[in-house]
């Protein structure tokens, strides 16, 4: 199965359990990996036959700021099952880190990660 990835995209979004974290809001990343056949594509050199880039970005933006959501797993079901509604995709990753978690210590970010099937 051929991908097509998006790594890193940066949003910020009022997304967690505590309310302070709803009310504040604080940066979220996001890495999308969408599985489709590119023969396609690649022989005709033509979007039509893959997906858009912009689209994908646009797509999980509208999810990561629109509602809020108590969960990471919750945030990231909502953006596998717009990405698997919008585009013509077999399958969907998505990894959801959030660097600013409350938690005591050192870490770089804590997150999720999921894959989901059309179908």
């Amino acid at each position: 199965m051929d991908r097509v990835f998006i790594e890193g995209m940066s949003f910020f979004a009022r997304h967690g359990v505590l309310p302070a974290e709803r009310e504040t809001g604080q940066r979220f990343l996001v890495d999308v990996v969408l599985c489709l056949d590119f023969a396609a594509a690649g022989k005709a050199d033509d979007l039509e036959h893959t997906v858009d880039y912009l689209a994908v970005y646009k797509e999980v933006e509208r999810v990561v700021c629109g509602r809020s959501y108590r969960l990471l797993e919750s945030l990231a079901e909502a953006v596998a099952e717009a990405l698997l509604k919008a585009f013509t995709v077999k399958e969907v990753g998505v990894r959801i880190k959030k660097p600013g978690a409350p938690l005591p210590g050192s870490f770089d970010s804590v997150g999720v990660e999921i894959t989901r099937k059309k179908g």
